[in-house]
């Protein structure tokens, strides 16, 4: 080997060496910050402890300020399960898995593999880390190889066997979930979301007949609907709400001060002294602000703001210059009051709210109920044109059954007898994750989008391969400055300087790359036309995944490898097989360093969380001016993306199962890594992050990370092969081909058991199997089958029934942002829609004509606020569209139930419904201050028909606010 290339090995030591202090420094530095402000931060460090309902709250870490790890580390992880949820428990059993299969590898490849690559007689060879990578073996010695094929099979094996095993338990993990009371009772586990409806089923009793044939019939059928303004327009009163909240804080926030500003320059010019009681605070002529005076009496009767603010200090804004402008644009466009604006805004958007309403069920009430229609082209994706109907079907609808079986069968079965009709079938849809902009997207044209998503993604990955190429290429700048003399000044450097730029800077710039992607891959998968947001998140992280694997491995190791094979190559172009089998591990340097980063530094920056801990406090004292905006920012949980957090931890994982034998040094410290993160994230899911509720899978992310796996050992044995056909002995001759054939086998067999793995398991994954049908219903009945399949699930999930149940106590605490439960048909009228089940009556009114729906449109209810239209479905007017099918599947054709005075919307069914079409407004949340200007902003505001409330919000003498409960609509 040339002495340039030694420097440059030594040189990669060297480098591998500062990486390794530095980060382990940052480790220490930060986990020691940690130690000492953890427990005067709970609001950042363990806010499970405090924040959510009891029955999912954390027991304090520990007391002992310096105890926290013990306490970690003991800490069972399948409470993640109960508190958190599935996607994060199945996340941290990853991690464990990982700590599970790595730990055998990592002893038996330093024992066997680290002597072997390493020990050379001739004293010659690769030096540094080199030493212990595949082409250290000495040319006249190649029978070495031996150990490499015997430990990559049994390495293989291992992982398969780790694999079937999680696979297992996933799926008994997942099924046991599914049947869960607190899971199967909600609506959203008996729903099937059915897009590609063709046009002569668009109608509820058609879809509600066609859906009957299923065992336990069809409850309810909600048909979407174009609602054309109303989303608009409900966005346009969400907007006009927030700003209004903002608005009227900002004018008592400036009232307290102006206040407060006139006591000072009083007090200094010797005044009189005001009372201390600012209630009782007067103003010039020595009368209560509250009491009249003779200006008012001569100027008629003036608000308490327009005596305590002046109109000049009154809170404004810019409206766009344009009106289809989403914003304003500074110094351009009408300039007016924020306050007066957005109760205009409010009372405007409420009535043509209410009008839509009213027209929305007057559509419902005309074709809820009628027979399959009678059109010339039965299997076209739309409505029929020339309707008369305001808000026609969509090709897409929610359809709530009887029993949670029949939701999981009718999502399998063959629905349609011509393409891509009611192909695309969804179970257990929260309505919160839908995306409604997507719910009439035609298949064919779903299918176009999906090809144009794909091509886009893969000519990013390809288009971002030229900055990442640079990246490996720094990684390796000895190669480059001992080849080209116009680099060769990078050698003069210091030895720390050129450590920093080729073993930190690489790494931190291939972290910042990763991390401007997904916004983009999201809205890729959007476009396609996915109809919910945890599908983007799926679809996020395999398109995330493909960019990682190839970008950030791949790339990084042929442009690595390739430059440490530079000077030889440009010297004896001849011997470029041998010298790619030689310099191609070299690239494992890299992935040490990069290794060590997410290990040491990542794992620390996991703990210290020092982003959010900075955030918490500029957005408590600059963005926390409402106490809605405080509430949110001190009782909200932080959560995740899985999109981009699991493909981060699959690429470590890929990247280690690629070089466990071409560089075995990577498998101890991966084995530290992983057992890190493994603690890390145990940690932030029992005591910080909260899962998302309305967006879990249930562990589907879990499946696609075990493909993850499979990509690795693929990488891994066809990388070994080609090193083993490119191995040559001291007189040039091919030497390691049958090792090379070995692993050819071994690919065959990999890809043989991934066959195996996803057939036997895939059908499993989504959907319950009908031997679990009675454990839907709460008990497993007199099927011993079906009692040993209840057995065989309590025997197989590793997690105690015990710690999964949800106190009664404490449901009703819990935020109701998911699906409202559904309530059983024996006896009891469905919270969904008001109609008796098989053992109950209605006693609610039936309108049976459209006469009648218009003449209860014109009965309006006096006093009735403009947030309340006078007409609303009672089933649940939806952007949607509307219930109409008759309860227990086999009871009749019974009219919708319609309330034809004042339905109150909040009273009024959620369950898949757009927002648009049933949500109240938003109460307006004001705080009490000590001028008494928040109850007269709230009485003016109730006296103009808005929502408001100023229950458990204060502010203080000095415009700070406060608040002492959750928002107003949370205990409605």
């Amino acid at each position: 080997m040339s002495t340039s290339a030694s420097d440059a090995a030594n040189a990669s030591t060297s480098t591998f060496v500062t990486a390794l202090v530095f980060n382990a420094a940052v480790f220490g530095i930060e986990l020691g910050i940690f130690t000492l402000v953890r427990p005067f931060f709970p609001a950042i460090y363990q806010p499970r402890t405090y924040i959510p309902p009891k029955s999912r709250r954390a027991a304090e870490l520990t007391k002992n300020i310096l105890l926290w790890p013990w306490a970690i580390f003991n800490a069972n992880y399948h409470e993640i399960r109960s508190k958190t949820g599935m996607d994060a428990y199945f996340f941290v059993r990853f991690l464990r898995m990982m700590v599970r299969i790595l730990l055998p590898i990592w002893l038996v490849s330093w024992i066997v593999l680290l002597p072997v690559t390493a020990v050379r007689p001739d004293n010659a060879g690769f030096t540094g880390l080199n030493r212990f990578t595949f082409g250290n073996v000495p040319s006249n010695q190649q029978s070495r190889y031996a150990a490499h094929i015997i430990l990559v099979w049994f390495f293989t094996v291992w992982i398969w066997w780790n694999i079937r095993y999680e696979m297992k338990h996933f799926v008994t993990t997942r099924q046991k979930w599914l049947i869960e009371p607190e899971n199967a009772a909600s609506a959203m586990a008996s729903t099937v979301l059915i897009t590609g409806v063709p046009r002569n089923y668009l109608t509820e009793k058609a879809l509600f007949n066609l859906f009957s044939h299923l065992p336990g019939g069809v409850q309810k059928v909600w048909l979407n609907r174009d609602l054309k303004e109303m989303p608009e327009l409900y966005e346009r009163r969400q907007a006009a709400a927030k700003k209004l909240e903002s608005a009227e804080t900002t004018l008592l926030n400036t009232a307290v001060k102006l206040h407060n500003k006139q006591q000072k320059a009083a007090a200094k010019a010797g005044g009189k002294a005001t009372t201390g009681d600012a209630r009782k605070s007067t103003d010039n002529d020595g009368r209560p602000l509250t009491e009249p005076s003779i200006i008012d009496a001569e100027q008629g009767e003036i608000t308490l703001a327009e005596k305590l603010v002046p109109k000049n200090k009154r809170p404004t804004h810019r409206l766009p210059p344009f009106s289809w402008m989403p914003f304003a644009l500074p110094l351009m466009g009408k300039k007016v009051d924020s306050i007066e604006w957005a109760r205009q805004e409010l009372a405007e958007t409420n009535e043509e709210l209410r009008k839509a309403r009213r027209t929305l069920a007057r559509d419902v009430a005309t074709t809820s109920n009628l027979p399959e229609p009678a059109t010339n082209h039965p299997d076209a994706l739309k409505a029929a044109p020339g309707t008369a109907q305001t808000y026609p079907p969509l090709n897409s609808a929610f359809v709530l059954f009887n029993s949670q079986i029949a939701a999981h069968m009718a999502a399998q079965v063959l629905t349609h007898h011509m393409p891509y009709r009611m192909a695309a079938k969804n179970v257990g849809v929260a309505p919160e994750d839908v995306i409604w902009s997507n719910l009439n997207m035609n298949p064919y044209e779903a299918r176009v989008r999906t090809a144009f998503s794909w091509a886009i993604t893969i000519g990013l990955v390809i288009v971002w391969a030229i900055p990442v190429a640079f990246v490996g290429a720094v990684s390796n700048i000895h190669s480059l400055c001992t080849t080209y003399k116009w680099l060769a000044w990078m050698c003069d450097l210091p030895s720390v300087i050129v450590g920093i730029i080729s073993g930190i800077l690489p790494p931190a710039l291939l972290a910042v790359l990763n991390m401007l992607l997904p916004i983009v891959l999201r809205l890729l998968a959007r476009f396609q036309g996915v109809t919910q947001r945890t599908t983007i998140e799926l679809s996020l992280m395999t398109r995330y995944f493909i960019f990682q694997v190839v970008n950030s491995f791949i790339v990084v190791t042929l442009s690595s490898g390739i430059i440490a094979a530079l000077p030889d190559i440009v010297n004896n172009p001849g011997s470029i097989p041998s010298l790619l089998a030689k310099n191609l591990p070299k690239a494992s340097n890299f992935f040490l360093t990069y290794i060590v980063l997410q290990g040491l530094s990542g794992t620390a920056a996991g703990f210290l969380q020092v982003v959010p801990l900075v955030l918490y406090y500029v957005k408590l004292f600059i963005l926390g001016s409402t106490p809605r905006s405080i509430y949110a920012i001190k009782y909200t949980l932080r959560s995740v993306s899985w999109g981009t957090l699991f493909p981060a931890i699959t690429l470590l994982v890929v990247i280690t199962i690629a070089y466990s034998i071409i560089s075995p040094v990577i498998n101890g410290l991966a084995t530290l890594t992983f057992f890190l993160f493994y603690h890390l994230y145990k940690y932030l899911f029992l005591w910080q992050l909260d899962g998302q509720q309305t967006g879990e899978t249930g562990g589907l992310f879990f499946p696609r990370a075990i493909q993850h796996v499979f990509v690795g050992l693929y990488l891994q044995q066809i990388c070994l092969a080609a090193l083993f056909f490119l191995a040559q002995d001291q007189d040039g001759n091919p030497s390691a081909v049958p090792e090379g054939a070995l692993m050819v086998v071994l690919v065959a067999f990999t890809a043989f058991f991934h066959i195996i793995i996803n057939n036997s398991y895939g059908p499993l994954t989504h959907f319950l199997p009908l031997t679990l049908a009675d454990m839907t219903h709460g008990g497993a009945g007199k099927d011993t089958n079906v009692a040993q399949a209840a057995q065989d699930l309590d025997d197989q999930a590793s997690y105690k029934d015990g710690k999964t149940g949800t106190a009664a106590g404490d449901a009703g605490s819990e935020k109701r942002s998911g699906a409202r439960k559904r309530v059983s048909a024996q006896g009891s009228v469905d919270s969904a829609s008001g109609i008796a089940g098989p053992g109950g009556k209605t006693t609610k009114r039936s309108v049976t004509t459209v006469e009648d729906v218009d003449a209860a449109a014109d009965d309006d209810v006096p006093g009735a606020e403009p947030g309340s239209p006078d007409l609303e479905l009672q089933e649940g007017v939806n952007g949607s569209s509307l219930g109409a099918s008759p309860s227990g599947g086999r009871a009749g054709d019974r009219r919708s139930t319609l309330s034809v005075r004042g339905v109150d919307e909040e009273a009024g069914p959620k369950d898949f419904y757009h927002p648009a079409s049933v949500e109240r407004q938003p109460v307006i949340w004001l705080p009490r201050d000590p001028l008494g200007l928040g109850v007269a902003e709230e009485r003016a505001l109730r006296e103009a028909g808005i929502r408001v409330s100023t229950r458990d919000a204060v502010m203080d003498g000095q415009g700070h606010v406060d608040i002492e409960g959750p928002p107003p609509e949370e205990e409605e």
